[in-house]
Formats: C-alpha cells, structure tokens, sequence
C-alpha cells in the first residue's frame, strides 16, 4: 500500500465524517443563528431560549437522520475491510 493509496484512504475518511456529522451540525448552526436574530430582535438574553430548542432539533433531526448516517458509516465500513482484504491477498 502506497503513499496515494494512504491519502486516498484518508480523503475517503474526511469526507465520510463530513456526510455524516454534516447534517447535524447544519441544523444546528441554522438553528443557533435564528434565535441569535431572534434573541437580538427582542433583546431576551436568557441562555435556556438558545439551548433547548436547539436541542429539541437537533435530536429531532439526528432521529430521522439516524437510517442514512447509519447507512453511510455501513458501507464505508465494508468498503475498508474490503482494502484491508485485498491487502493480505
């Protein structure tokens, strides 16, 4: 196994985290910048307005995301083994 090979196996690694926490941490940007505005709009500065909607979405999205995340990591998984396979061979 080569250098490129060893770089093609990392570059596959990043964006496989990218497609799977990507997702999530969109929504929550999303989410913590629009009651940012909303908090600015209405100069309500309580932390618990922030955090608990965010985190109702957030598990909101992460349980209807779970099935692709979950697919996703699945087929990367075997995709590896399948190298570390072909490596010993």
């Amino acid at each position: 196994m080569g250098f490129d090979a060893n770089i093609d196996q990392l570059q596959n690694m990043f964006w496989q985290i990218i497609l799977t926490a990507g997702p999530l941490l969109v929504v929550a940007l999303a989410i913590g910048l629009l009651i940012g505005i909303i908090q600015a709009a209405t100069s309500i500065n309580e932390m618990t307005l922030s955090f608990v909607p965010k985190l109702i979405v957030v598990l909101l999205v992460f349980g209807l995301l779970s099935g692709y995340m979950l697919n996703t990591l699945t087929s990367y998984f075997d995709y590896t083994f399948d190298q570390i396979v072909a490596i010993n061979t």
